[in-house]
């Protein structure tokens, strides 16, 4: 993420995406993270495509309505909630848009009211533009 808290995009990446494709990722990640700041599970379902699936420990979860995906993010925010977790931030790793698809990797920090960092990780997403939407079909978690 820049220091204005927008995605960079290389050089390649800016040949293949228009900068309204790139505000509108931006928001949709500016919307996820605000999401989990304010323990928002719809904020946070709203930024999904359905069905969507989530990879993590090694297996992967289909949610194929709202309701299933919001009962899985609100038993996340109260896991993050019990491990002191008060605020998250993520760094651009990569990112790629080609047409109707998008590619892009953030690093995770999630910190306690001190500030310090209680769990980092990275995670891939794979959004897809549905109408005018982008949205988020699936994260892979490391």
């Amino acid at each position: 993420m820049s220091d204005d808290g927008k995605l960079e995009y290389d050089e390649d990446v800016a040949a293949t995406s228009s900068p309204e494709e790139e505000e509108q990722i931006n928001a949709l990640f500016e919307d996820y993270l605000e999401g989990f700041n304010d323990a928002d599970e719809d904020r946070i379902a709203d930024c999904f495509a359905l069905p969507a699936t989530i990879w993590q420990h090694e297996k992967g979860h289909v949610f194929h309505d709202e309701e299933e995906l919001v009962e899985n993010i609100a038993a996340l925010l109260g896991a993050l909630g019990r491990e002191g977790v008060v605020t998250s931030d993520f760094q651009v790793v990569s990112s790629h848009v080609c047409g109707t698809t998008a590619l892009v990797t953030l690093d995770w920090t999630q910190d306690g009211p001190d500030g310090e960092v209680i769990l980092e990780f990275t995670c891939h997403y794979h959004l897809v533009l549905l109408g005018d939407d982008w949205l988020i079909a699936t994260v892979v978690n490391e």
